[in-house]
Order: structure tokens, then C-alpha cells, then sequence
């Protein structure tokens, strides 16, 4: 596995070292590491010479960079006035209660954290969750569940 500098050299090689090529750096680390460490930050404005409250800025605006670990899985439901309407707060009772935690937080063995996003683009197929890069449509609390099972069984193989 790579380091976090050669991982942030290697990034800065493929998508370049202008301003441009903050976003995909920043995407390429949390691809591989799961969030943005202090590190990683300060090695991004480092590498791309930026300063470090730009790349932090940057990091903290956009919700699917996270700057705090996260778990395996990441459980993200949205929270659109649609998806409130369909029920999403059931969703997030029935997860929250199974996975024994609230929102913004991991699980003890680090597997799932349960978060919510403004949108998800599923608006016309609510509620609806994503887990990592997976999006789950239609849900009812049955099939949230069972989603979240799955994604418990191949974490038990790891």
C-alpha cells in the first residue's frame, strides 16, 4: 500500500499541479484512504503549492470529502424535502437502531458510518441512500435493513 505522500505524488503526476487539479487529488485520497487527513492536506497544498487553509477550505466545503475517519461503509440517506416526504427519517431510525448509532457517527469496529447528504440527484425515487458508490432507491425500512446486512456479511469476511 502506499504511503499518503507517494499516494499525493502519485495524483499530483496523473492530474497535474495547477489549481485545476485540486478536486481529483483530493477524490483520488479519499478513494484510497477513506478521508483526508492532516497529513494529506498539508501534503496536497504542499505538492500543488497552495496554501493549507485553501485545500482545507476546499476539503470542508464539499460533503463527500470527508476530513474525519469514516468507516468501511458509508451510509448516506438523503435529506431532500422529497425524500422527507417519503419517509427518510424512517430509513435513518431503522439503520440508526440497527447499527446502534446516530447520524454523523461509526460503528465501534469501524464498519459503517451513518451520515446524510443534501441530494443525491434521486429525487423522483425516494428515499433514497447511497452506500459508498452504490445508490439504493425506493426504500422502506425493511430494504434499508437488508441492505445494510449485506454489507455486514462481506465485512465479516475481511
Amino acid at each position: 500500500m502506499l504511503t499518503t505522500d507517494a499516494l499525493i505524488k502519485e495524483l499530483v503526476e496523473k492530474n497535474g499541479k495547477s489549481r485545476n487539479s485540486l478536486m481529483p487529488v483530493l477524490q483520488g485520497i479519499v478513494q484510497k484512504e477513506h478521508f483526508l487527513s492532516e497529513e494529506a492536506l498539508l501534503g496536497v497544498a504542499r505538492e500543488l503549492n497552495l496554501s493549507a487553509a485553501d485545500v482545507y477550505g476546499t476539503a470542508s466545503f464539499y460533503t463527500f470529502l470527508d476530513t474525519v475517519p469514516r468507516g468501511k461503509n458509508i451510509v448516506r440517506v438523503c435529506k431532500t424535502i422529497t425524500c422527507h416526504m417519503k419517509g427518510k427519517d424512517d430509513i435513518i431510525n431503522a439503520i440508526s437502531n440497527a447499527l446502534k448509532i446516530k447520524i454523523g457517527e461509526t460503528t465501534h469496529d469501524k464498519k459503517f458510518t451513518l451520515l446524510t447528504a443534501n441530494c443525491l440527484g434521486w429525487c423522483h425515487k425516494g428515499p433514497v441512500m447511497l452506500v459508498n458508490d452504490e445508490i439504493y432507491p425506493d426504500l422502506t425500512p425493511h430494504k434499508a435493513l437488508e441492505i445494510i446486512e449485506e454489507y455486514a456479511k462481506e465485512a465479516h469476511k475481511d
